[in-house]
């Protein structure tokens, strides 16, 4: 069993200079409303962001939830509308579908962490949206799932938290449907401890959701979306008061430049444990999909082969080592399991996903990590697997 010491996979980089300076800056004077200035920092970012995924338009809030929550009222849908998402997501999003007044209807999950697209099929006639989760970072076949979309004139939200810097066939994913949401929460690529951004090129869309964030009176003019978009919304929609503050936005600005650096450095990341945990025949780390180029500061794996037994002795031997490994279906009232969240009422079957989550494991694996951090990693992992699935043979078990 490994005997080097494990690197702590839950602190953050460093916040940069310039964002201190910046904060120091709004601090002396004051200004933490978006509002006061035209050129406030979050306004900047949001020019920069959308920028950067090529969008038209982007707004700042002041979270990934409320993002959703904000385009889902911006779709102009009825209240009790159904909106189709994965099962395999965090309760945040079926809760922003439920703060949005309407109905998130399940989809089930292959062993591959994305959409069952048999299922997604037979439930897209009965739903008014789309939410897709691109959870874990992990793209669903957005090809497909557009044109079904497309065909049956239904808007399609991607809910990129996980997925900054991911690219579908080329396309910057939170671009590909009608809105992307972001986050900036801690353990995200950009860190602000909280925060999300959401990006479209439907300026109608962005209106609604501007004036419903909370740009009460003419605040919306010191957004760059056509003011006839506003015009016909003004006055006409509840105010939610989500907005971002400014020291927000000054921490993320100055992290835009190092978002290639921390992409390319997670993916190397996870590839290289990826590539050392496939030398256990208990291990599957599902592959890619064609066309899909992952931004990962996390890794996922199958143990397909073990028994529950063993799966329980690999946990908490990795745990023994200092290496938090959590198995999505097991460790208790995971958030990412389907079936405890109770305002939803009764859980459904969702056989596939329900399989799924109770063999797929989940460590973090930031971008700031080096390479030997990573082998330590892969070695724990390996060390952890092996004193599972050894000793219960030696047992019989």
């Amino acid at each position: 069993m490994t005997q080097t010491p494990l690197p702590d996979l839950y602190a953050a980089e460093p916040i940069p200079a310039a964002a201190m300076a910046e904060v120091t800056r709004i601090l002396t004077t004051g200004d933490l409303f978006r509002y006061t200035a035209q050129t406030s920092p979050v306004a900047l970012l949001e020019a920069e962001f959308a920028a950067l995924l090529g969008s038209k338009y982007a707004l700042a809030v002041s979270s990934c939830s409320a993002a959703l929550f904000l385009t889902l009222k911006s779709l102009d849908l009825p209240r009790g509308a159904r909106v189709l998402i994965p099962a395999f997501t965090f309760a945040a999003v079926p809760s922003a579908v439920v703060h949005a007044d309407m109905v998130p209807v399940l989809c089930d999950c292959g062993d591959d962490y994305r959409i069952d697209m048999a299922d997604f099929a037979a439930k897209l006639p009965s739903v008014d949206a789309v939410l897709i989760s691109h959870m874990r970072g992990h793209t669903s076949d957005m090809d497909a799932i557009m044109a079904a979309c497309d065909a049956a004139g239904l808007p399609v939200i991607e809910d990129a938290a996980h997925s900054l810097g991911t690219t579908w066939a080329g396309r910057n994913i939170g671009t590909i449907g009608r809105a992307g949401c972001f986050s900036f929460q801690s353990y995200k690529l950009l860190n602000a401890g909280e925060g999300g951004i959401m990006v479209s090129d439907d300026a109608d869309l962005i209106a609604r959701a501007v004036i419903m964030s909370g740009a009460y009176e003419h605040n919306w003019a010191k957004h760059p979306v056509l003011h006839s978009a506003f015009a016909r919304w003004q006055n006409r929609l509840p105010l939610y008061n989500l907005r971002m503050n400014t020291l927000s936005a000054a921490i993320i600005r100055p992290q835009l430049p190092e978002l290639a650096r921390r992409v390319a450095n997670g993916r190397r990341n996870h590839d290289h444990v990826a590539a050392r945990l496939a030398a256990s025949p208990h291990v599957h780390v599902p592959a890619p999909l064609p066309g899909e180029l992952r931004a990962p500061d996390s890794i996922q794996f199958n143990l397909p082969g073990l028994t529950d037994h063993q799966i329980t002795a690999f946990v908490a031997g990795a745990e023994a080592m200092g290496l938090k490994v959590q198995v999505f279906g097991t460790t208790r009232d995971n958030a990412r399991a389907f079936w405890n969240w109770g305002f939803l009422g009764e859980a459904p079957t969702l056989p596939r996903t329900r399989a799924m989550l109770m063999r797929a494991c989940d460590l973090r694996l930031p971008a700031r990590l080096s390479l030997a951090d990573c082998d330590v990693i892969a070695d724990a992992l390996l060390d952890a697997l092996h004193t599972a699935t050894e000793d219960n043979r030696a047992y019989g078990t």
